[in-house]
């Protein structure tokens, strides 16, 4: 992928670390610092309880939600990103409602249960990421009453340009259904509130603005 580093499909990249660590370095930000849109438009409505976001970088949608009154716990495999979102919860005045541990979601994953869970662009070019055993685990975490939030794209960004051999292009980008599918939700616990593709525009690192296509799943479990 143009200006992130190259790897061959099939590399073994330990736990991914290493590599996002190396992602973060490339900048001192690498994420606008705002929230995401379908994240906004699909939880402004919900009222604020505890949340956890998963893959949540620079900290941009754990501060929107801390600021919409949700207590917010926040993750990421890079302590990098972790850093700076402890700053960006800082500078927002939102310390106090957020914390942010790192976890290596495929080995380990936050404890409790959550009104709000929210995974958004939880990809990776690492083959081996194990996502769908991941939201299944998200799901385990929402507390009754409580709501799933899977947010992906369905297209490689427009700007970028990929060598033979990149794993970004073996990358699969689910569609809402195949991730509701991957879920394995026991029948009649759950209600669909959200399945869709959407539009969004993007800008590229040299500032243009494309349009791009997300999706978007929101799943709530009944109430006990």
């Amino acid at each position: 992928m143009s200006g992130h580093p190259q790897h061959t499909v099939g590399e073994d990249f330990g736990d991914g670390r290493a590599f996002w660590e190396g992602r973060y370095a490339e900048s001192d930000r690498i994420w606008s610092g705002e929230p995401n849109t379908a994240l906004v438009r699909e939880v402004a409505e919900l009222p604020p309880g505890r949340a956890l976001d998963l893959g949540c970088g620079e900290g941009a949608d754990v501060v929107w939600l801390a600021r919409q009154g949700w207590t917010v716990t926040g993750t990421d495999i890079a302590e990098t990103a972790l850093v700076r979102a402890r700053a960006h919860a800082a500078e927002a005045g939102v310390a106090d409602r957020t914390r942010f541990e790192q976890h290596v979601l495929g080995a380990s994953f936050p404890e409790g249960t959550y009104d709000l869970v929210t995974a958004s662009f939880l990809h990776s070019p690492d083959v081996s990421f194990p996502r769908e055993a991941i939201l299944r685990r998200a799901a385990e975490a929402v507390a009754p009453g409580g709501t799933l939030l899977v947010i992906g794209h369905a297209g490689l960004a427009p700007w970028e340009t990929y060598e033979e051999g990149d794993p970004h292009l073996a990358l699969h980008l689910p569609s809402p259904q195949e991730v509701l599918e991957s879920l394995r939700l026991p029948e009649g616990e759950w209600d669909v509130l959200t399945a869709a593709e959407h539009d969004r525009v993007q800008h590229a690192p040299d500032g243009e603005a494309h349009h791009r296509r997300d999706n978007a799943l929101k799943v709530r479990r009944h109430a006990a």
